[in-house]
């Protein structure tokens, strides 16, 4: 069964579609609903998934997607030196019990990496806690505290402290803010939502 084409990505799953050359090996770690995958898949490239969520996956199979059922906190560990050339964290480092251990897997699995995550230090998100005291609910953070599944809320600066310390370069960045492209300049401040291409030094 060939996956069907997919409609319009959402704009940092676009950024990372675009940015992965046809023909490339790719894993996409916490794939969702195999959203991306469909994607890659309609270019030509060798896509596979790893998703936790039963219902994801058995969504993503019924596509005609390649998906595993794993934990990107166990289960990269099982996956070879160089298995693929790119591995992709899209939505999911913030989620995972060690993110820096998450990240060292996907740069010892793959040269290259995308990794996107929600910035928790957005304007909207300090204005938020600074009046209100509380956990902010946004559209990309749309559930309480309670009910999310993000453990770790990690902001563009922390992210790039993480790859310094861990010797991992930041080829490129794109921000977005209401799903539209957002400046470089502040973007800790301004941009709701960020996508890194990482590599090794």
């Amino acid at each position: 069964m060939t996956p069907a084409i997919p409609g319009a990505l959402r704009p940092d799953l676009a950024v990372i579609a675009d940015h992965v050359e046809p023909g490339a090996r790719v894993l996409d770690i916490g794939c969702g609903d195999g959203e991306l995958l469909a994607a890659l898949t309609a270019k030509g490239c060798d896509a596979r998934g790893l998703e936790l969520d039963a219902a994801n996956v058995a969504a993503c199979v019924g596509r005609g997607l390649s998906v595993m059922q794993g934990d990107a906190d166990t289960d990269l560990a099982y996956y070879p030196d160089k298995s693929v050339d790119y591995a992709i964290l899209s939505q999911t480092l913030q989620t995972t019990r060690r993110p820096d251990l998450v990240i060292e897997n996907l740069l010892r699995i793959a040269p290259r990496g995308f990794v996107s995550f929600p910035n928790f230090a957005h304007w909207r998100v300090r204005t938020s806690l600074l009046l209100g005291g509380r956990m902010p609910v946004t559209k990309l953070i749309p559930v309480a505290w309670y009910e999310t599944p993000n453990i770790h809320h990690l902001t563009i600066a922390d992210f790039r402290d993480l790859l310094a310390a861990r010797g991992i370069r930041a080829e490129r960045a794109w921000f977005f803010t209401n799903g539209r492209a957002s400046h470089q300049v502040m973007a800790n401040l301004t941009a709701e939502h960020a996508v890194f291409l990482v590599s090794r030094d």
